[in-house]
């Protein structure tokens, strides 16, 4: 396979991927999205390398206001632009004449497992999702866990957007730290990644614009379940994060779907362990392949 670089724009703002193409003509797309605050050259575009190995057109990109691409406040997360993004890689896939014709395939890994599960229930262009380890939020019971800490985290997260609106300054906490202080990720094993070698890379910020929880605490991945329609592959792990959530999503799905359980060490070795990667797409083609999506 080749690696290329692929620029395309979203509602305005110019966008930076990598595209990934098999030495064939490939069988049909991929967008991938990944975790929180990743960038392209960590877990999507790990996956879309190994999706263009099975034969895929496999796009990773890095979203507005991260790495590459344009767009401010810095490292906002925002599930619903995010999702808004897959679309707009999707049309870019789109004006390539190799790629027009060719059925779409949405991946999320982590976190990015909500986000396309957003953008293709608001797509129908898309013929398949796969989520790999995918954090379907319950916003519900999100908001019952963190308690008092809810509204103070609003309350904070309001204050910050309204001090960018104003001022143009963002307030922005680290992504991950070794301490798990006030931090995105509190996750000793996301600091083994994204604060270390091992997952670090040039492209990569560790930091978090506070106002991002404006839209992911109430970011509801388990009501979109009943709303998806198209097939959906999903992968995950006892060991992984919040395995009662993916249950929950995979029960509320109505279309055609499968799900794969596999043993990894925790959530972050879905990133970079060959084993798991290889068994993920592995079964994402092979769902593809047997229900005649590809």
């Amino acid at each position: 396979m080749t690696r290329s670089p692929f620029h395309f724009q979203s509602h305005g703002t110019a966008m930076a991927g990598h595209l990934y193409t098999p030495q064939a003509a490939p069988k049909g797309v991929v967008v991938a999205t990944g975790p929180l605050t990743s960038v392209k050259e960590q877990a999507a575009g790990v996956y879309a390398a190994a999706m263009a190995a099975r034969g895929y057109a496999a796009l990773a990109f890095d979203h507005r206001t991260f790495g590459e691409s344009g767009g401010a406040p810095r490292q906002l997360e925002n599930p619903f632009a995010k999702a808004e993004d897959v679309s707009a890689a999707l049309d870019a896939l789109r004006v390539e004449p190799a790629f027009r014709d060719l059925p779409a395939i949405g991946l999320g890994v982590c976190a990015g497992g909500g986000y396309m599960a957003q953008a293709v229930v608001d797509d129908p262009r898309f013929v398949m999702m796969a989520g790999v380890a995918g954090v379907y939020n319950d916003a519900a019971q999100v908001k019952a866990a963190m308690g008092a800490g809810y509204d103070a985290a609003k309350a904070r997260a309001l204050a910050a957007r309204e001090r960018f609106e104003a001022t143009g300054e963002a307030e922005t906490i680290p992504a991950v730290a070794e301490d798990l202080g006030d931090v995105a990720m509190p996750l000793a094993e996301a600091y083994e990644y994204y604060g270390t070698p091992r997952g670090r890379v040039s492209n990569y910020v560790n930091g978090f614009a506070v106002q991002s929880r404006l839209y992911t605490l109430d970011f509801d991945v388990q009501s979109l379940a009943p709303r998806l329609r198209l097939p959906v592959m999903m992968v995950h792990s006892e060991h992984a994060l919040a395995p009662a959530w993916a249950k929950a999503f995979y029960a509320g799905l109505n279309g055609s779907k499968e799900e794969l359980w596999l043993d990894s060490r925790g959530q972050i070795d879905f990133y970079d362990d060959p084993r798991l990667i290889g068994a993920a797409t592995g079964a994402i083609d092979a769902f593809a392949t047997a229900r005649g999506l590809v």
